[in-house]
C-alpha cells in the first residue's frame, strides 16, 4: 500500500536512514529496508537503490537531469534529408561517399545553403550514422508504399470458399489464366483469361498479351459482352493481376460483386480449374505461343470453341458428395450443354431463352469441329520449330465430312497433340565393340556356321583378354542373327537363279 507523506518528507528519511543502512549488518539491514518500504510505499529494488546510492529518481528531482549526447542535431538531419531526396534514396554508404560532390553542386547552383557547422557535421557522418537518421524516414514511406499497393486492396476483397457458394444463380463467374508457355513461364508469353459460369457452366475465353491489370480489365469487358446473361460477380485467385485497384474499381464501376479464393487450396475454385483442363488444353495443348500472330490464332481458334463448348458439349454437374469411411460417393446430375441448363433455370428471363434457342438453331456443329481442326492446325505449324514445315492444308467441309467415319483409324486427330514425326535413326550412338575384329568373326562363321553367338564371344575374349566383357553379348547376337538372315536369302535367290 502506497504511502501519502510528501516527497520532501521522504528525501529526510532517505538521508536518515542510509548512513545506518550502509553500516548494518545483514539481518539489521533486512529489518530496516523493510520499515522503509512500509512507510514510503517504494517497490523493494527502489528502496535498496535508494539506501545504497542516496539517488532519488523522483520527476522533481534535479540529479535525474541528464546531459544529452546527441552530436547531431535537426539543422543536420533535415539536410540530410533534402540530400538523401536528392539522391533519389539511395543506401547509406552511397551517400556517404556522394555528400561533398553532392553539397557543392547544391550549393553553386544556389539550391542548398548550408552553416558551416551544419556542412562540417554532414562531412563528417558516417554511413551506419546516416542509416541511423534515415531509418524513421525510410521506413515510414516504404510501410505506406506497401499499405497502399497490397494490404488496402486484400483487405477490400472478401474471401469466398467452396462451400460459400451455395448453387448459386447464373452470372457468378470464376475467372483465371492459362499460360501457354510450354513449360517454361519466362520471356514474353501468351495468357488465356478464362472465365466459367458456376451454375450453368458457361465458358469464354479470351487470349491476351501479357498478364497486365488494364489487359484484364479490357479482356473482361470482351467476355461480358459476349455472355448471354448479366454478369453478378466474379471470383479470382490471388494472382497480383486481379487483386488490385484497377480491376477492384473495375467492379464498383459495373456494381459487380468481387471475391478471392484462398492461397493455396485450388478445390476454392474446382470449377475453372476444370474448364482450364477439359477446354483450353485439350484444344490448345501444351505448346509455347508468344507474339501478335500466335495471339490471332489463337482468337480465330476460340472463336469457333466458345460456340461449340457452349452449345454442343454436354458436361457433368456434381449434384452431391458424401462420405463412406474412408471413400467418396459422388452423384452427378444428367449430362447437358451450358446452353440447355440455363434454358432450363427458372430465373433466366424469356429473352435470353429466345436468344440462345435462335442462335443454337444457326450453328453447324460440323463447321464448327472444322474450323476449329483448321485452326489447332495452325497452331500446331506456329508452335513448330522445323521452319522447313508447309503450311496446313485447307480441306474443304464436304472433304472434312468424308474423313469422319475413318478418322479413327489415325489415332490423335488434333493437330495440337500430334507428337513430332520422328526420323529413322542412320547413325550410331556410341562406338562399334566389335570394330576391327568383325572380319574374324566372319571367317569363324564361314567355317562353323551352326556356332552360336556365345562362344564366339569366348573366342574372342580367349583371343583379346580384358576386351569384350559378357554385357556385349546381346549385340554380337543381333549381328550373327543379322548376318544368318543375309546368308539365308543369298541361298533362296541362288536356287532361284537356277
Amino acid at each position: 500500500m502506497e504511502s501519502k507523506i510528501s516527497a520532501h518528507t521522504k528525501k529526510e528519511l532517505v538521508e536518515a536512514l542510509k548512513v545506518q543502512y550502509r553500516k548494518s549488518s545483514k539481518m539489521e539491514k533486512t529489518q530496516i529496508l523493510n520499515q522503509f518500504i512500509k512507510v514510503s510505499g517504494y517497490h523493494r529494488k527502489h528502496a535498496i537503490r535508494l539506501l545504497t546510492t542516496g539517488k532519488n529518481s523522483d520527476h522533481n528531482d534535479s540529479s535525474k537531469i541528464i546531459k544529452s549526447r546527441r552530436i547531431y542535431n535537426e539543422a543536420v538531419k533535415e539536410a540530410l534529408i533534402i540530400l538523401w531526396e536528392a539522391a533519389d534514396r539511395i543506401c547509406g554508404k552511397r551517400l556517404k561517399a556522394i555528400l561533398p560532390s553532392l553539397i557543392d553542386s547544391m550549393q553553386r547552383h544556389g539550391h542548398l545553403n548550408l552553416d558551416a557547422e551544419v556542412k562540417k557535421q554532414l562531412l563528417k557522418v558516417s554511413a551506419a550514422t546516416i542509416d541511423r537518421l534515415l531509418f524513421p524516414i525510410r521506413d515510414r514511406s516504404q510501410s505506406r508504399r506497401k499499405k497502399r499497393r497490397i494490404k488496402k486492396v486484400g483487405n477490400q476483397i472478401p474471401v469466398r470458399t467452396f462451400n460459400d457458394w451455395n448453387d448459386p444463380n447464373p452470372g457468378y463467374l470464376e475467372i483465371d489464366f492459362v499460360v501457354h508457355g510450354g513449360g517454361l513461364i519466362s520471356g514474353s508469353l501468351i495468357y488465356t483469361l478464362v472465365s466459367t459460369d458456376i451454375s450453368s457452366g458457361w465458358t469464354e475465353f479470351i487470349p491476351l498479351l501479357a498478364r497486365e491489370q488494364s489487359l484484364v480489365v479490357e479482356g473482361l469487358k470482351a467476355i461480358f459482352q459476349q455472355i448471354p446473361f448479366p454478369v453478378l460477380g466474379i471470383d479470382s485467385d490471388n494472382d497480383s493481376a486481379f487483386i488490385n485497384e484497377t480491376l477492384l474499381a473495375f467492379s464498383r464501376e459495373y456494381n459487380i460483386e468481387f471475391t478471392r479464393s484462398r492461397a493455396y487450396h485450388k478445390n476454392d475454385r474446382a470449377w475453372i480449374e476444370q474448364k482450364n483442363g477439359a477446354i483450353i488444353r485439350k484444344m490448345v495443348g501444351h505448346d509455347r505461343f508468344s507474339g501478335v500472330i500466335a495471339c490471332k490464332a489463337l482468337a480465330n481458334l476460340y472463336k469457333a470453341t466458345r460456340l461449340y463448348v457452349n452449345y454442343f458439349q454436354p458436361s457433368f454437374k456434381l449434384r452431391e458428395k458424401t462420405r463412406d469411411g474412408s471413400k467418396y460417393k459422388r452423384t452427378y446430375e444428367p449430362p447437358s450443354t451450358a446452353c440447355d441448363k440455363l434454358l432450363k433455370h427458372p430465373l433466366v428471363n424469356d429473352q435470353i431463352k429466345e436468344n440462345l434457342r435462335s442462335q443454337r438453331q444457326q450453328l453447324d456443329p460440323i463447321k464448327l469441329l472444322h474450323n476449329i481442326r483448321q485452326s489447332q492446325s495452325t497452331l500446331s505449324a506456329i508452335a513448330s520449330a522445323d521452319c522447313s514445315k508447309q503450311s496446313p492444308q485447307r480441306d474443304s467441309l464436304e472433304q472434312f465430312l468424308s474423313q469422319l467415319p475413318q478418322l479413327w483409324r489415325e489415332g490423335e486427330v488434333r493437330p495440337t497433340h500430334q507428337g513430332k514425326t520422328s526420323k529413322p535413326r542412320h547413325w550410331r550412338s556410341r562406338k562399334d565393340p566389335y570394330e576391327g575384329v568383325w572380319y574374324e568373326v566372319l571367317d569363324w562363321l564361314g567355317q562353323e556356321p551352326d556356332i552360336t553367338a556365345k562362344d564366339l564371344l569366348k573366342k574372342l575374349q580367349h583371343k583379346y583378354p580384358g576386351r569384350f566383357t559378357d554385357g556385349q553379348l546381346r549385340t554380337l547376337q543381333r549381328r550373327v542373327k543379322e548376318w544368318r538372315k543375309i546368308m539365308a536369302r543369298e541361298l533362296i535367290y541362288g536356287c532361284t537363279e537356277q
